[in-house]
């Protein structure tokens, strides 16, 4: 079956990055152009940005990876419209992007390039090395971000070992970010049993604010709770969005599930009872689990 037509092209050439250069500034051509990119801004394109960085993830949990080649171009595509946005008011180009991140990869890592170039690289050592230049490296990559964010301090107050988080994340990872950073600096629990006694105060503090009929208070200290729980998951070694997306993941399925049983006996949600549907929640549970063994 040929291609759509949209996708046919006049020759067999392989497009390149220049070409995807090309593309988006003709896309923002004020003559001849398309009016949707035109009057598109930095903050217009945030959004998407964020959306697309979700949908490669999602690809990737699928392992949908037909799939990934056109997610990861639709993510590039973020880049090469900030790098427009850049060019067109002469602050920067695609071009000066590469550039950095070039030269701050090679800083970060003396261990694999020594001399700082792209053409230099390190000694191959044995296991035990290995282990040590990797307890170095981690040493290594903190300190230079440490002193990357001094160098980026211009309201003479000094550098935080928080600085450099963004504020756009979501707020499961940004919480985790910043409790791994303050970690970091020795602000942190001796074991996974204080994390956990710090969960259970905050539950405790949860239902003391219920009780008091203060729901206001509830909900600032459920953020408490929620803040105490993704440093277990630091501590447990995972990401915690991540965790959270698979969570949803099991829930969703478990959920269509009861409304398919449902369903099935000429049911619905809305008309079965709590017990029904949990009957039918435990199934979906025994069916998941019979088909991970």
């Amino acid at each position: 079956m040929p291609p759509p037509a949209d996708l046919r092209r006049p020759d067999s050439r392989r497009h390149s990055l220049d070409d995807l250069l090309t593309l988006m500034a003709v896309l923002r051509d004020p003559d001849h152009g398309c009016p949707w990119d035109i009057k598109q801004h930095w903050d217009t394109i945030v959004p998407h940005t964020l959306e697309e960085a979700y949908e490669v993830a999602d690809a990737i949990e699928r392992r949908a990876f037909d799939d990934l080649p056109g997610e990861l171009g639709d993510l590039l595509f973020q880049v090469v419209y900030y790098s427009q946005f850049g060019r067109e008011e002469g602050r920067f180009d695609f071009d000066d992007v590469v550039d950095t991140l070039t030269a701050k990869m090679l800083r970060r890592h003396p261990h694999v390039f020594p001399d700082g170039t792209l053409h230099s690289r390190r000694s191959s050592g044995g296991d035990a090395e290995s282990q040590v230049a990797e307890r170095q490296v981690k040493a290594r990559w903190e300190a230079l971000k440490a002193d990357e964010r001094e160098a980026r301090v211009t309201d003479g107050a000094g550098a935080s070992a928080l600085d450099d988080i963004p504020t756009a994340l979501p707020a499961l990872s940004r919480a985790a970010k910043l409790s791994k950073r303050a970690a970091g600096q020795g602000f942190d629990w001796p074991d996974e049993r204080g994390v956990i006694d710090k969960i259970r105060e905050e539950l405790a503090e949860v239902e003391s604010a219920l009780a008091e009929n203060d729901r206001t208070h509830a909900q600032e200290e459920v953020g408490d709770l929620l803040f105490a729980v993704v440093n277990l998951a630091r501590r447990l070694g995972c990401d915690p969005e991540q965790q959270l997306r698979g969570t949803n993941a099991k829930f969703e399925w478990r959920f269509r599930y009861v409304e398919r049983a449902l369903a099935a006996s000429d049911s619905a949600t809305d008309r079965a009872s709590l017990e029904e549907m949990e009957r039918h929640w435990q199934a979906a549970k025994r069916e998941e689990n019979a088909s991970r063994s």
